[in-house]
C-alpha cells in the first residue's frame, strides 16, 4: 500500500449537473439502463477510507440494506453534531483538512468523498481533491441539488481517461 493517497470524488450526476432532486431522490438515476455496476466495484477495491457528510450518511442508511454498505472500510462522517462513535462509523466535526492531511500521510488506498453537496464543497475549497470521476446520467433534470455549488474556486483539471457503461459516460480528471 501506498502513502500517496490521492482524494477522489466518485459520483454520478445528471447532464445538467445536479446529483439528486431537491426532495433527496435518485430514482431518476436508476432508470437509467447502465451496464453491470456502472464500474463501481473495480474503483471500490481501489479505496479504503470513506468520507461523506451527515445528510448524505442519513440518506444511506435510509435504504433498504441489510448491513452498513461499507464494511471493511475506515468511515468518516462529518457532521455539526456531536454523535457517538460506532463500530463502523467515525464522527468528525470542523474542517476535513488536517484529518485529510493526516490519513495521507499513512499507508493505505485512496481516499473517497462520497458526498454530498456541503462536503465536496469544502475539499474544493482546501484544494484537497486530488482526482474526479463522474459518472453523467442522459438526464435532465432541471433542478435539484448541484454537483458543484456556487463559490470562489477554481479547478484546473486534466482528463485522464473516459469509459462509457451503456447510457452512462464516466469522465476521470486528474486536479493539476
Amino acid at each position: 500500500m501506498s502513502t500517496n493517497r490521492n482524494v477522489v470524488l466518485f459520483i454520478a450526476c445528471s447532464l445538467d449537473g445536479y446529483i439528486a432532486t431537491k426532495e433527496d431522490s435518485l430514482e431518476w438515476l436508476f432508470a437509467v439502463e447502465g451496464e453491470g455496476d456502472n464500474g463501481f466495484s473495480a474503483f471500490y477495491e481501489t479505496i479504503d477510507t470513506v468520507m461523506m457528510g451527515r445528510k448524505t450518511y442519513d440518506w444511506i442508511m435510509k435504504q433498504d440494506t441489510e448491513e452498513f454498505p461499507y464494511l471493511g472500510k475506515d468511515c468518516y462522517v462529518f457532521t455539526s453534531n456531536s454523535k457517538q462513535d460506532t463500530d463502523n462509523i467515525t464522527y468528525v466535526s470542523g474542517n476535513p483538512s488536517s484529518l485529510v492531511d493526516s490519513l495521507k500521510e499513512q499507508s493505505g488506498k485512496k481516499i473517497w468523498i462520497v458526498g454530498g453537496g456541503e462536503l465536496l464543497h469544502t475539499f474544493i475549497q482546501d484544494n484537497l481533491i486530488d482526482e474526479i470521476i463522474i459518472t453523467v446520467a442522459p438526464t435532465i433534470l432541471g433542478d435539484g441539488i448541484p454537483l458543484f455549488k456556487k463559490g470562489q474556486h477554481t479547478l484546473n483539471l486534466e482528463l485522464v481517461g473516459t469509459k462509457t457503461f451503456n447510457q452512462f459516460v464516466e469522465l476521470h480528471y486528474l486536479v493539476k
